[in-house]
């Protein structure tokens, strides 16, 4: 019986592993090898080895709504993009709330995880740590949850750049850089146009004589702030929307997709178009870069094909003279360095994790991997959700299948995100949002029912059909029910609204209007019916036998 458990890392994924552990009657404890919990989201003015790493200005590009624990909400005074400052003081309250902060080891590095003489019967591990003092001490855990994240160990592919040596500028990675200061009057090169990279080319636009933005595959670029001013995700990423991707051709969604985003900006005359169709990859979310293109401000470039001292070749034989900085925007490389090589195994590019959680080829299932997750959407309420299944296998109330069913589950995983993503050894993993947190909920017995709602609490069914996909839905039914979880759905765009009340107005369109609730309820029945149609022609006893059982799901 699993009582004792290691959680590596007081990130958020480790902090909700560590409330699902002490919600199922465990203690565990948290090892952080800094002076503070939040993982990525704790700023240090000097980049720490083996640490996450991120810069003064970074402000999340997922509205607070989408992103928070789904049983405690972000202050509604919050902003709806938070910067990192607003993240931490967030993880602070939910820690006090929860009574974690006494279950972390603050500054207590985790240098090996290893499996006991006696395993094999035991399924325990033994930790050995080490404090700031560099005393090392060895701990026997029940079970071992890693949160370490994947924004550790920065790529910088020097052997990419022929000629790096011969650069009499400065370069870095975009891991340690911290503020545009450096650049100021300068002529800088950032290589990757990924969020980091952009964010940086932009700030760096505006105290730089030059920023050149540096491309090899371009990007599809979206903006944050969507349709009427609204979170772009709490607009977007709703079941609806969800539903429409299983019945419509993914081309016609590309399509749609692609006129919508360049309808704001084309992304060819920009010179940023990708190679990749729109939903094959999670985009860039930069709602300045297109106005500092359009400026001047940033210079887009293609891949850079040589460096020769302070000149950089591209390979469209452009050459670029007199720069000052060149900084690496080119992502991570992931790694386990504490647990023991039996313990993972590679299937693709990926670590072939079972649910992308356990390892499917270890004799207990007494290790998990939580928070190492790619998908559009917040990594906390899906490492919640894994932790929650997670503290239920730990005390034996949830089964894993045999490692045969594991292993050809992984197997079939693998394939599914190589069809559907663009993927590669630093972005190994992408899953779809919405299909995989309803995937764990059903493992845990908490997946709303829309079939019943929709018959029982119409209201309700329609703030989860058109409403954002926040993590509230989870807390409705099931283990670890929560009484507030309706009202935090009834009430979630009041908390987005609430921020941006600085300044009394006029309401001259209070509610929605007759025509738009109208064109609502015409969309709903389409889909509905276009659901039943395509169930009934794959499967015409589903839904007689759905509507003689009709009841809520329970754990």
């Amino acid at each position: 019986m699993v009582q004792r458990v290691a959680i590596i890392g007081a990130g958020p994924s480790g902090l909700t592993s560590m409330k699902a552990c002490l919600e199922e009657g465990m203690v565990p404890t948290c090892f952080e090898s800094s002076d503070d919990m939040g993982g990525l989201w704790k700023f240090k003015e000097v980049s720490e080895p083996n640490r996450a790493s991120i810069y003064r200005s970074l402000t999340i590009n997922i509205s607070k709504e989408m992103m928070c624990y789904s049983d405690f909400p972000i202050p509604s005074d919050y902003p709806n993009y938070m910067h990192h400052s607003k993240i931490l003081k967030y993880f602070r309250m939910y820690a006090e709330h929860f009574r974690l902060l006494e279950h972390i080891q603050f500054q207590t590095f985790v240098k090996s995880v290893r499996q006991r003489p006696d395993y094999a019967r035991s399924g325990q591990w033994e930790v050995l740590t080490q404090n700031k003092d560099g005393h090392e001490e060895r701990h026997v855990f029940d079970a071992v949850i890693c949160c370490s994240g994947h924004y550790t160990y920065p790529h910088l592919p020097l052997k990419e750049f022929p000629g790096i040596d011969t650069f009499e500028g400065k370069y870095f990675h975009s891991w340690d850089y911290k503020g545009p200061e450096e650049m100021q009057g300068k002529r800088v090169v950032v290589v990757g146009i990924g969020n980091s990279g952009g964010d940086i080319a932009v700030e760096g636009s505006r105290v730089a004589e030059q920023v050149y933005l540096s491309t090899r595959r371009g990007a599809w670029v979206v903006r944050q702030v969507s349709d009427n001013g609204l979170p772009l995700d709490m607009k977007y990423n709703t079941r609806f929307v969800h539903i429409l991707f299983q019945l419509l051709p993914v081309n016609l969604l590309n399509w749609f997709g692609e006129k919508k985003v360049n309808a704001m900006y084309d992304h060819t005359m920009y010179a940023i178009k990708p190679k990749h169709r729109l939903f094959s990859q999670i985009p860039v979310f930069n709602d300045e870069l297109p106005l500092k293109i359009l400026s001047g401000s940033v210079v887009i470039k293609p891949n850079i094909k040589e460096i020769r001292g302070s000149s950089i070749v591209f390979d469209d034989e452009t050459v670029l003279d007199k720069v000052d900085i060149i900084v690496f925007s080119t992502g991570y490389n992931y790694d386990f360095p504490f647990l023991p090589e039996n313990a993972m195994y590679k299937t693709g590019h990926r670590v072939g994790l079972y649910k992308h959680i356990f390892p499917p080829t270890l004799e207990h299932p007494t290790l998990a991997v939580v928070g190492f997750i790619h998908a559009l959407g917040a990594i906390m309420p899906q490492a919640e959700m894994q932790a929650r299944w997670v503290s239920l296998v730990f005390k034996g109330k949830k089964k894993l299948p045999s490692t045969n069913a594991m292993i050809k589950s992984v197997e079939k995983d693998t394939k599914v995100i190589q069809k559907s993503f663009i993927v590669s050894k630093r972005t190994p993993l992408q899953v779809d949002f919405v299909d995989y947190m309803d995937d764990l909920a059903g493992e845990i017995g908490i997946r709303p029912s829309l079939l019943w709602l929709f018959f029982t609490d119409y209201a309700f069914f329609k703030r989860l059909l058109w409403g954002p996909m926040t993590a509230y839905q989870y807390r409705v039914t099931g283990p670890g029910k929560w009484e507030g979880a309706r009202k935090a759905i009834f009430t979630q765009f009041d908390r987005m609204y609430e921020p941006l009340k600085t300044r009394k107005m006029d309401d001259e369109n209070s509610g929605a209007s007759l025509a738009g609730r109208l064109f609502k309820l015409s969309l709903t029945a389409m889909v509905g019916g276009a659901v039943a149609y395509y169930i009934h022609v794959r499967n015409p006893t589903t839904i007689p036998k759905l509507l003689a059982n009709l009841r809520p799901q329970t754990a």
